[in-house]
């Protein structure tokens, strides 16, 4: 259909000289000499607030990132634009690599350098990262990742890594208890068999708990997917419900006590209040198998009963908690460490984690082990 205010010769039709009038008509001609309103001011933006008059942190948020968790090599605390711009380039162009079509006959990138830059002769950096989740085997195809796309940034400034404290922007060193922790846990590994039961299976194959410290405390993003929380809040609680594994915690506003000692729940026992307009959240008293399970590239690093994290919820924009923690244990770090990052609003749903109703996994792994068992069972045989 054309337009009223054209024609084919490129001439006006009537219909259209009738509306430009009606338009010329319908604007308002000031007197001469006469200024434009001036334009109002913006309001600064003032922190909401619930019923009760505490900060509104309700609501969907996420918190992933492409900044690691510990700083890289010899780093410096925050990144220049230039580097933070590769990091993000580099972020879109996994992204687009992976969505790609795959090829007929195309098989998963093998093997490769584990080096940053571009090796001659193999795969590229991208195209290992791209497939890191899969590897060789076809795990996840790269459809289903989303570990974000842009670095931490805070005051505008982007960060080279999540902790903060020690300056170094790593973890403490180990206790030498820790480290004997760690010993007896790894040969007590080895005497059990990896795939004798459920029971053996880690927290994330049996959908127990996030394989990151998604739930936490600290909450950490997996760099892998589902990075995503909802908060709700109450006069007495602070609901936070994690998208990874559906886990949920509810921390106890206005409480002065932790449970005893013997209650270790997962992702323990979380006690709350305000200071101000930020929300402080004391936990202890988490769960020893969620501690002795835990990865060795997160938080815990085979942490004691004596582990206490302290977190800090300010909100600081319309979109923006920043999120701040502190872990002690000194029982395992021979320091406490700190660090911050931002959780960012979401306006999309967040759907259930239906892990055990999709897990095919467990009962795959436990009957791969039976057969293999069974296998060997007939070659023992005269």
């Amino acid at each position: 259909m054309k337009s009223a205010t054209s024609s084919r010769s490129g001439r006006r039709s009537p219909a259209g000289l009738l509306a430009v009038a009606w338009s010329l008509a319908a604007i308002p001609f000031a007197p001469a000499g006469a200024q434009a309103p001036a334009k109002a001011p913006d309001k600064p933006w003032v922190v909401p607030r619930t019923f009760d008059g505490k900060p509104d942190l309700q609501g969907n948020w996420s918190n992933e990132t492409q900044t690691p968790f510990e700083r890289m090599g010899n780093q410096g605390p925050t990144l220049t634009d230039e580097q933070a711009a590769a990091l993000e380039k580099r972020a879109h162009d996994v992204e687009e690599f992976r969505d790609r079509p795959t090829e007929p006959g195309e098989v998963a990138v093998k093997g490769g350098s584990n080096e940053l830059a571009d090796v001659p002769g193999e795969p590229t950096f991208v195209e290992r990262l791209a497939q890191a989740a899969g590897g060789v085997v076809g795990g996840y195809n790269g459809f289903w990742l989303d570990p974000g796309h842009r670095v931490i940034r805070i005051d505008g400034v982007a960060r080279s890594s999540i902790i903060v404290d020690p300056a170094n922007g790593r973890l403490p060193p180990l206790t030498a208890a820790a480290r004997q922790r760690t010993s007896e846990r790894m040969a007590l590994a080895k005497q059990s068999g990896e795939f004798d039961g459920p029971e053996v299976r880690s927290l994330s194959d049996r959908c127990i708990t996030s394989f990151g410290s998604n739930a936490g405390p600290p909450m950490l993003p997996n760099y892998f997917y589902n990075n995503n929380y909802t908060i709700v809040q109450t006069k007495d609680h602070v609901l936070i419900m994690t998208e990874m594994i559906h886990d949920a915690r509810i921390i106890r506003l206005g409480a002065t006590q932790h449970a005893p000692a013997q209650v270790r729940p997962w992702f323990g026992d979380s006690i709350g209040h305000w200071e101000g307009d930020t929300l402080v959240v004391e936990t202890t008293n988490i769960h020893p198998t969620q501690l002795a399970q835990a990865s060795p590239l997160g938080p815990y690093r085979g942490a004691s009963d004596q582990l206490k994290v302290t977190e800090r919820f300010t909100r600081t924009g319309p979109d923006v908690i920043l999120y701040r923690f502190t872990v002690e244990d000194p029982a395992t770090f021979t320091a406490p460490y700190t660090g911050e990052l931002p959780f960012n609003r979401i306006d999309e749903p967040i759907y259930e984690y239906a892990c055990h109703e999709g897990n095919y996994a467990l009962p795959g792994i436990l009957a791969g082990a039976r057969e293999e068992e069974r296998a060997r069972t007939e070659q023992k045989k005269p």
